[in-house]
């Protein structure tokens, strides 16, 4: 082997070395990231949990959107009746 040749096979060892280097420096930067978006996300989900929770004491206390829970349900159920009806007429004709 020639000094040159041998000059650039240590240059080349030396860029994969280096290479491997910033690799494992950023896999270990993308962990940390993931670790960091994770505990943010569990953080607004608990935020979020919270205050569903609190809107739904509020609703359950409130007559009002009881009234209006009830109402929804007899408008489901009627369009419900609706879709059965339409459904059974189409497979009678």
């Amino acid at each position: 082997m020639t000094e040159n040749n041998q000059e650039g096979q240590g240059q080349n060892e030396k860029a994969f070395k280096n290479f491997g280097k910033r690799v494992d420096e950023f896999l270990v930067e993308f962990e940390e990231a993931g670790e960091r978006l994770k505990k943010e996300f569990e953080g607004k989900f608990e935020e979020l949990r919270v205050s569903a929770e609190k809107l739904k004491k509020e609703a359950e206390s409130n007559d009002r959107w009881k009234d209006v829970e009830q109402s929804l349900k007899r408008a489901g159920d009627e369009l419900g009746n609706a879709f059965k009806a339409a459904f059974n007429n189409n497979k009678k004709s």
